[in-house]
């Protein structure tokens, strides 16, 4: 892979944003951003067991899924206040996707503020904490709504690769899904690498981005890039949703919600092994169109 890193600013004005990284489509890291919020020093594990402590959460391990596998079914259930206990006691590779921690308790919204002169279009119901103990690890994969998204870590470091759409055919991914068939876990240590470039060749030529993200860094994700998180330490962070700006990108945001996902989990439950097939196919012809147009 071909990596360099996120550019990172301390702060940036909305419009040096949207001329240069908004309008363009490519990611940065805002170092200050968050820290005008209230949140960037009341939010901590202590107060959130407080106030959702009890609270039942599906958690997620870092199996990666398979052709057979639902997509976002829970590996397990537990509470808040049981599964920050759990992490805290060092390495545990168990994550919790898209907790609505705002439904349980509302008065968190006012401790940040929705940067509307950064973006329109928030989706303003639905901010989501998303937490993960140390080693865990979130797939590789683009958001299927194709949102712009501003990720801001508030506890621990966050390893972040990041690949924009136009490379999905190199990173092999999955027709009718927004996930890849390859592997990137540890794709930075080499010891643990579990990134196969003998099967999967068209990694090697693509294009992409990494960086770590700390407490109060906020990462400008723009629509349908893909990402791969992997957590250092212990650590939340929280994700503000805004639809995509053009109308392309809405159409295929919604084709991708309402026509995609169906189809798939239709093909899945009717020829599973046929459709994996026909899937695996499809994915390594694409590629080897890419690897052969880089010799050209």
């Amino acid at each position: 892979m071909h990596l360099k890193p996120v550019t990172v600013v301390d702060d940036i004005s909305p419009a040096d944003f949207k001329r240069n990284y908004f309008s363009t489509n490519t990611p940065v890291v805002i170092k200050n951003f968050s820290k005008k919020w209230q949140a960037y020093s009341k939010w901590n594990w202590d107060y959130f067991k407080e106030i959702v402590g009890d609270k039942k959460v599906g958690i997620y391990n870092n199996v990666k899924s398979d052709a057979y596998t639902p997509v976002n079914k829970a590996d397990d259930y537990t509470t808040f206040g049981e599964y920050v206990d759990m992490i805290r006691k060092g390495p545990a590779a168990w994550r919790i996707f898209l907790f609505n921690i705002f439904s349980h308790a509302p008065q968190l919204t006012k401790d940040f503020t929705w940067p509307d002169e950064y973006m329109k279009g928030f989706v303003k119901r639905v901010p989501m904490l998303f937490t993960g103990g140390q080693g865990s690890i979130t797939h590789i994969h683009f958001d299927i709504d194709l949102s712009h998204i501003l990720h801001t870590q508030f506890a621990g470091r966050k390893k972040v690769l990041l690949f924009p759409y136009s490379e999905q055919y190199k990173l092999y991914r999955k027709p009718f899904e927004v996930l890849s068939l390859a592997d990137f876990s540890n794709y930075y240590d080499a010891d643990k690498s579990k990134l196969d470039t003998k099967r999967f060749p068209a990694l090697e030529i693509a294009n992409g981005l990494e960086v770590t993200l700390e407490h109060g860094d906020t990462l400008f994700m723009p629509g349908g890039y893909w990402h791969h998180m992997e957590y250092l330490d212990s650590g939340f962070a929280m994700s503000l949703r805004a639809l995509n700006s053009s109308v392309s990108g809405k159409l295929k945001g919604l084709w991708n919600i309402a026509g995609m996902r169906n189809i798939d989990t239709l093909m899945k439950k009717a020829m599973p092994h046929k459709w994996y097939h026909w899937k695996e196919k499809k994915i390594f012809e694409a590629a080897n169109r890419e690897l052969a147009l880089s010799k050209a």
